[in-house]
């Protein structure tokens, strides 16, 4: 049985969806609030205990990496975009053509963008590292002012 929470944040109210305390699903606020929950998900917060207790480290600036139960699903060229995008250091950003070099298909750029854009668990996952190759902000799900939010607090994380 799926279940869900809400946790609140900087970048304002994210809904995360998952089974067996794994998480599967994490959206953006302006995404949450559209999202119907189906009357079959239980809404259960001790299921994401550690995720919520990570997140809430994350946004203090106290947690680079995660380390939390997930199980984001997609196609098994989405699932090794989505491996690559762990390994951007925290603070720090990569190209969606740097992306596609590292997982060995170079000409890849746009299947990588479309592959980010389909990530189910951004921040954790973190897709917000993604620029493009002259270091604009591009597209982004949560909007380009929480991904330039996110990045700001990484790097002032750094900084501090």
């Amino acid at each position: 049985m799926k279940r869900y929470c809400y946790c609140d944040s900087p970048i304002g109210r994210m809904l995360l969806v998952g089974e067996n305390g794994v998480l599967e699903e994490l959206h953006f606020p302006k995404a949450a609030e559209k999202l119907s929950i189906p009357a079959k998900w239980q809404k259960d917060e001790t299921c994401f205990v550690e995720t919520l207790r990570q997140l809430r480290q994350y946004f203090a600036g106290d947690r680079r990496q995660f380390d939390c139960p997930m199980a984001p699903r997609g196609t098994p060229f989405q699932e090794r975009v989505w491996q690559e995008l762990c390994n951007i250091p925290y603070g720090e950003t990569a190209s969606y053509g740097a992306i596609a070099q590292r997982i060995g298909n170079p000409k890849a750029c746009r299947a990588v963008g479309m592959a980010n854009s389909k990530n189910p668990i951004p921040i954790i996952i973190p897709c917000h590292r993604i620029i493009g190759k002259d270091g604009s902000l591009t597209g982004f799900g949560g909007g380009l002012a929480v991904k330039k939010q996110l990045l700001d607090l990484e790097r002032q994380a750094l900084a501090g």
